[in-house]
């Protein structure tokens, strides 16, 4: 999943970064409403983690405007304001979730994943796939009863294919999933990725349409 984190605050901005990274997401972090505005008109995202209180305005003014332009990303608040009518004030205006400040990190990673299987259409975080069976809020593997270990970005890879079973997705899409603005994502990195799934879940996991892209298996 690619997140885009609107949040002014600089040391919560770091640890919620590292902590969706480390969850095997990309994370593109900015602190104002115009990069933000910037970031969604150049890339697409799976979700927006967004403070409502910035220095160039509030948040649930932007939600109104994303919303009304037919944008329907996932939108995660992260805010101090407490207050129910807060709350009714942001879900009303189309956020998804409303977490408040200060929470725990692991809290938010949960709730990352409800949304994501939510708009997935399958809030079960458990998937049996083949031989495999997977958790998706454990983030774990098994193999035939066998643990499988997977890097952050071949997570990032193996969930977009999860999300749409069946589907083809181009080398394209694949990449919007491992870019952030900062870190470069070379020619071969699907290829690379894709090869190591395959000898981790099975060669039948992942198929290829040769100039096409890949999807999904049935094994």
């Amino acid at each position: 999943m690619r997140a885009l984190l609107i949040e002014d605050d600089t040391t919560l901005g770091m640890a919620i970064r590292d902590q969706v990274a480390g969850d095997g997401h990309s994370v593109d972090w900015v602190t104002r409403l115009d990069a933000a505005g910037d970031a969604l008109a150049v890339a697409v995202y799976d979700l927006v983690l967004l403070d409502l209180m910035l220095p160039d305005g509030r948040g649930i003014a932007f939600l109104k405007t994303l919303r009304l332009r037919g944008d329907v990303t996932p939108v995660i608040i992260l805010t101090a304001l407490d207050q129910v009518s807060d709350r009714i004030e942001g879900l009303n205006a189309g956020a998804d979730d409303y977490l408040v400040k200060p929470f725990d990190l692991s809290e938010l990673s949960a709730r990352i994943g409800s949304v994501a299987r939510r708009y997935t259409g399958n809030p079960n975080p458990l998937i049996s796939l083949g031989d495999l069976e997977i958790d998706l809020a454990a983030r774990s593997i098994t193999r035939s009863g066998k643990n499988v270990m997977l890097t952050a970005r071949e997570w990032a890879l193996f969930e977009a294919f999860l999300a749409r079973p069946g589907q083809l997705l181009s080398k394209a899409q694949l990449e919007e999933r491992l870019y952030t603005f900062d870190s470069d994502v070379s020619s071969n990195t699907i290829e690379v990725h894709v090869s190591r799934l395959r000898k981790k879940l099975g060669h039948d996991m992942i198929e290829t349409e040769r100039g096409l892209g890949y999807r999904l298996g049935a094994a």
